[in-house]
Parts: C-alpha cells; structure tokens; sequence
C-alpha cells in the first residue's frame, strides 16, 4: 500500500484527535483495557541530523555510518524542519523544542507570530472575534479605543507591522477615535533607532488619516517584568494622566533626538506626551496590548485591566469601566481577553496512546530529556498514564567535543533494553551527539559524534528486527551537516536543509508527491509512524488509510 509522502499532515490532524476516531469508528478494546497494536513501533529522533549534498565541513556526509546510509538507501523521504512547516517564521532554523513538539503532535503548533501573521496575510485579522468585540464596545460606548506597546521590527515582544495592520483593521471597524502609545525599543533593536520607527509610524498615521499618537516612553519603563512598580508608575501615570514633555507630533522626532543627545536611548526614553489631555486613557475606554510577548505586557496589562494598580502608589485615579485586551494571554488568570488565546494542543500522540490502555517508553540523556517528555507531550509537564521515563545522565566534561559520543551508548541500551521485554507497543528515544557536539564548532568531534549516533542506532535497529518492531528514524531540525561557514569560519548554528525520515517496514512505502500537495499543506514533520501503528483493530487502520490520504 502507498503513502503519499507530501500529505500525511492532513490525515495526521485527525489522527490526533480522539474525537476523529470517536465520531468515525468504535475503537476495540483487548484484554485489560489495551487496544490491540498491529505492528509495535520504535522512533529514534536525532537531533541535529540534516541533508546536505555539500561536502565540505558536513560531518555527517564525511563520517562513517552504514546504519543510516543503509536507512537512507531504502524506504526513506525528506521532510522540511523549519520556518511555517513546523509553526515559525518563514524562514527561520528550525529548533530542537519546536521539533519535539510538532514531532509528537502530528500537527503544526504554530507560535503567536506566525498566527498573527497569517491572520494578517489572508485579511482575517478584521473578523478576530475578540477585535471585533472590543471595536464593537468602543463604538457603543464613549467611541474610544488605545493601543498600547512595543513599535519596532525587533520582533521579540511585538512588530511595528502588526500594529500597522491592528489600525488597519480598527478604521475598517468604524471606531471614531484611536489613540496609540508608543514603547520605545532599544534592547532588540539599536538603541536609537526608535526614532526612524516613529517617523515611520507617524507617516502611517497620516497615510490612514486616522489614529493619533498619544504617548512616547520607554520600555524600562512600561515593560519592566522584576516588580518594580515605580517604573511601572512612571508608564501608568504618562498614560492616564499625562506626565511628561509634551510636543506635537510634528515635534516628537526631534525631541526624541534630544534625549539621544543627552545619552536617553529609547529604552529609556522618558514620558513624552501629545495630543494633551484627550489622548489619555479615561474612564469606560478600551484599551488593546499588542505585544505578543507576554512576560514584559503583565505587569502594566496588570496596573491597568486590574486591581494591581495600587501598587503604582499613584495618587491619580484609575480609570473606570476601563476594558483591557491583550494580543495574546498574558497570563492564565487575567480576566481580560485576548486577540489570540492559546490554541488547545489536546490528544497529542503520546496522549492518545495513553487515552487506548497503550503503554510507552520515552528515553534521552540529560541534554534532551525535556525534549523526549514535556515538548514530545504537547508542552505539558504532565507524564500520561502507562507512559515510562527514562533519563541517561549526560557526561560531566566542560563542551561535550572532549567527549562526542555523549550518552549515545547508555540510551541505545535503554532502548535495547525495553524492546528486547516486548512490554511497551511504542519506544521513543532522542540521540543528543550531532547537535550537542554541533554546537561546538569542532569538526573532527561533530564527526565522531556522527558515528558514535550511527552505531547507537545500528543496535537499536538489530533488536527491532529480532524483536518485531518497526523501526522509525527522523530528525527535529539540522546542525552538524553544516560545521564551516563560507568563510571557512566555524558554523555553531542549527540549519534550515531538510531531515530523513525512514522506516523499516516494506509493508509500507513512500510516493513521491504532487508539488501541489505540498504547497497546500505546508506540511511539517509528517510523522507517519502514528497512522500505521494501530490495529485497534486492524479493520480500524484499514479504514482510516483509505478514509484519508497517506502523506509523508
């Protein structure tokens, strides 16, 4: 039976959910409660193991290993281990969290800039249901709405486009009146750049001819995260009350200036205020955050949306009937809502099997525990029911190029371990070497970390096939294949190049895809390992591989 390898994802989002079974077949339970497994499946996930045709300074490539090569000569396909495909930036490297996480939820877990963007590219942002509502309250009420943060391209906390598409969409909603205080970067943007974004940004408001600036002031003020509610107050006080230099904004840019002159960055920038008095948040306005971010949003979301503003010392009133609204939740227990809550990842994989009566073993050395348990598990710290840890101590050594095989050897006997006791239908480890040692920048040991990797899995592999596992090997993003920079310098960082996906079984095979299927798809880690698993019984999977296209 084929699989398509380009679109697997699409199936995988409903494997994953238990609901999808449930509504669509009764799944069969055996003796003590287990559903009954079809093939036993064992998954190895190496971490930093990319492909590339490139042969200088790849230690893969250059290494001994005729484990991998043999996989990787078979039943094999490549799949892409960065930017949308696993929920990040267009563009960006991949990384060992996102990895395990999108590995063991068989869907893309996309991060609050990537739906924000996305929301921003297909014109959805002007139908956010909490958007909608907030413009919607400001219209029938006093026709008053603030935005609030961070305004640069660092891309850290906020991003100057996300508040030019947020105005956008506000003028779109018909809201008379909308006010904007600025938070001056200087910390994940040069420390003066803050000026251009504000020229920029007042041009913006002229093109729109609507929005008016409100309040300039620094993040060391408005965006302090230690407690420190004197620099919160300092923030507060310019907003609601007006404290601070007040210009035009004709005259902003130069006063910012000024300050540059006197060694003010826009960190620090002091309370600058325009529009006077009717540019203040006042009683029964609307308030909306656009920061993403939200460690550095609580403490002034807090003073403003909560009783926390006591702790300002302020001696101006709080604002009455004032409603506060967050891009994303700033914290689980604010009362106020957000443009993007979080999204419900539910019925990962390793919750799923747990939901069937299935047993699990999960295995890593220290470096990469987390990754094999609370990432794998959705990002939840919670270890499910029959699911069995087993953490291997990293080596003690100051970089681990003094020692590149790591744990490799004390994982693959945990593994051998578990297999050989038949007792679990699934085993997971992760093998650390090649991205641990990567990071490094020594060649010579990335090589040997490689190899160390390969006879590690060798052995793995040896004990599926006596014992009657599928054996599945991928990667969460690449490293080592890439160790020289162009420049024949050292390269440390992770890769955006594609990683392998093998598997052992010839019951099941990879087809080549329509370009098609993967431009719609945007497809990540399509880990076909869940869909073959299960029998439940075999009627089940039979019916799903032909309810839903096969994909890799």
């Amino acid at each position: 039976m084929l699989w398509r390898p380009q679109t697997a994802l699409l199936f995988l989002r409903q494997a994953c959910r238990a609901q999808h079974f449930s509504a669509q077949y009764q799944v069969r339970r055996q003796w003590g409660g287990m559903a009954k497994v079809a093939n036993r499946v064992c998954l190895i996930v190496i971490d930093g193991w990319g492909l590339s045709d490139e042969s200088n300074g790849n230690a893969i490539k250059n290494a001994n290993t005729p484990v991998m090569d043999g996989l990787c000569s078979g039943n094999w396909t490549q799949i892409e281990a960065h930017g949308l495909h696993v929920g990040l930036p267009e563009g960006l490297m991949g990384n060992s969290e996102v990895g395990h996480l999108n590995i063991g939820s068989g869907r893309p877990i996309y991060q609050d800039i990537v739906r924000i963007n996305l929301s921003i590219k297909d014109n959805t942002l002007v139908k956010n249901e909490a958007l909608v509502a907030s413009c919607n309250r400001a219209k029938s009420g006093n026709g008053r709405l603030h935005l609030a943060g961070l305004v640069s391209d660092g891309g850290v906390h906020s991003h100057i486009d996300h508040l030019f598409a947020l105005i956008k969409a506000i003028k779109q909603l018909g809201v008379p009146e909308l006010y904007l205080h600025f938070y001056g970067d200087g910390r994940d943007t040069s420390p003066t750049s803050g000026v251009g974004f504000l020229e920029k940004t007042i041009a913006f408001i002229k093109e729109q001819n609507y929005c008016q600036l409100a309040t300039i002031v620094g993040r060391y003020y408005a965006m302090d995260r230690d407690k420190r509610w004197e620099r919160i107050c300092v923030a507060y006080e310019a907003m609601i009350g007006g404290k601070g230099e007040a210009t035009t904004v004709e005259e902003a840019p130069a006063v910012v200036k000024k300050r540059y002159a006197a060694q003010e960055t826009d960190e620090f920038l002091k309370p600058i205020i325009i529009n006077g008095d009717k540019a203040r948040v006042k009683d029964g306005d609307t308030l909306i955050f656009f920061d993403y971010r939200a460690d550095r949003m609580r403490e002034i979301s807090e003073v403003m949306g909560m009783e926390r503003y006591k702790d300002c010392k302020s001696s101006l009133p709080h604002p009455k009937n004032l409603h506060v609204v967050g891009m994303t939740q700033y914290k689980a227990e604010f009362p106020f809502p957000a443009l993007f809550p979080p999204l419900s990842n539910k019925n990962v994989l390793a919750e799923w099997l747990a939901s069937q009566g299935l047993t699990q073993f999960h295995c890593a050395e220290t470096e990469k525990y987390a990754h094999v348990t609370f990432f794998f598990n959705g990002g939840v710290e919670k270890q499910f029911e029959n699911e069995e840890r087993c953490m291997v101590p990293s080596p003690k050594v100051a970089t681990y190029d003094l020692l590149p095989e790591m744990s490799s050897a004390g994982v693959a006997d945990k593994m051998v371990e578990q297999i050989k006791s038949k007792k679990h239908p699934f085993v997971m480890c992760n093998f650390a070497p090649p991205d641990m040692v990567g990071h490094t920048g020594v060649y010579e040991a990335a090589v040997k970390a490689c190899e160390a990797t390969d006879k590690a899995i060798g052995r793995i592999f040896e004990a599926c096939k006596e014992n009657g596992y599928v054996l599945m090997v991928t990667a969460d993003h690449g490293n080592a294949e890439k160790m020289k920079a162009p420049d024949g310098s050292k390269h440390t960082a992770h890769t955006c190049n594609r990683v392998p996906f093998t598997c052992s079984s010839k019951d099941f095979k990879f087809k080549k895809a329509r370009i098609l299927c993967l431009q719609e798809t945007k497809s990540i880690f399509r880990t076909n390992f869940f869909v073959f698993f299960f029998s439940l019984p075999t009627a089940l999977l039979l019916s799903a591989m032909w309810h839903r296209p096969f994909l890799l």
